[in-house]
């Protein structure tokens, strides 16, 4: 058996992927002794992989090596087990590469038996997967949003922000969510009920963070200029919850606040979070999210591509603006 997958050649620079990352053939290996192989069915792209695409060392996780396979998460079913708590047949997913097949250690790769009566395999990608867990966690957990508070999320519109929104408000708060252009902010308000959409490319975006009259909890994915202009707006002891930096990941530089003395002013808490953090908690979290998914409580759009060899147009789509929702690579064997 051959299995395709996305090699790292080098460095990407910005969303070039095509001069960094090439899809090459080798032969599938078996699966030594604790390894399973996976015949991967979804690829899940998250823009958080893009800091393994660099050789920065100081990031959460240390950079992929160049000539390595390109790493995320994937969804299927264990062909191969040489692992005693893991079958053949079973639905998993796990840390696995951009290819065809994953062979790996399951423990190691992170990997989760999943019930395969959930209709939608997707949901495990989005709402039952790390966007779910992460969502939850920093809305509750790290930002500890409260009943009647207001809670702000940019990137509202991704994978982890439309969950993080809708989370806002079932746990009782007023739910803002930035996101770029009329028509995903058409969809926050419209389509998931969020109580305030602001269009970050519209020249009355300051105004519209002042109608909202403070917040106190903002769930930050994207870091850059807009977080200096949440900063002035935050209420006294309010919460930042650092998600991501989508705005650095492919810029190369670095969000260095103009504003940060309104950290002391307004006693603000910054903190960052991080899933492999609260991994121990998946199960946890899923029950949770699992009741609110199956009451129809949390809308998550996929953005599908189909075919491994696509997957790179599928990936520049999160540096881009170019997806509502969670976006997803579907292989067939």
């Amino acid at each position: 058996m051959k299995n395709r997958f996305w090699r790292i050649d080098a460095r990407p620079q910005g969303t070039d992927f095509a001069a960094a990352l090439s899809l090459v053939e080798t032969p599938l290996a078996e699966p030594g002794e604790g390894e399973v192989t996976i015949g991967n069915r979804m690829l899940s792209m998250d823009a958080g992989t893009r800091m393994w695409l660099t050789d920065r060392e100081d990031g959460y996780q240390p950079p992929l090596p160049t000539g390595a396979p390109m790493t995320g998460l994937v969804v299927g079913e264990i062909l191969q087990s040489r692992h005693p708590d893991f079958a053949e047949g079973d639905l998993v997913r796990a840390f696995g590469v951009w290819g065809d097949y994953s062979t790996v250690d399951p423990i190691m790769a992170g990997a989760v038996k999943l019930d395969p009566s959930v209709e939608d395999r997707r949901a495990w990608f989005g709402p039952l997967g790390m966007n779910g867990w992460t969502a939850l966690w920093g809305v509750e957990e790290t930002g500890a949003a409260k009943p009647g508070e207001t809670v702000l999320v940019s990137a509202a519109a991704g994978a982890t922000g439309i969950l993080a929104v809708q989370i806002a408000k079932l746990l009782g708060c007023t739910s803002a969510g930035i996101a770029g252009g009329a028509d995903k902010c058409r969809f926050l308000r419209d389509t998931i009920g969020v109580d305030h959409a602001l269009d970050y490319k519209s020249d009355d975006l300051p105004a519209k963070l002042d109608a909202l009259g403070g917040i106190d909890v903002y769930f930050d994915n994207v870091g850059g200029p807009i977080l200096d202009q949440v900063i002035t707006r935050m209420n006294h002891y309010g919460r930042i919850a650092v998600c991501g930096l989508v705005s650095d990941y492919t810029s190369g530089k670095r969000t260095a606040p103009q504003e940060y003395d309104q950290i002391l002013m307004r006693r603000l808490r910054v903190e960052g979070f991080f899933s492999p953090d609260f991994m121990d908690q998946g199960e946890r979290l899923t029950a949770r999210l699992r009741d609110w998914h199956e009451a129809g409580k949390l809308i998550m759009p996929y953005d599908v591509t189909k075919g491994l060899e696509n997957t790179l147009a599928a990936y520049d789509k999160l540096f881009t603006g170019g997806n509502t929702g969670k976006v997803i690579v579907e292989l067939t064997q």
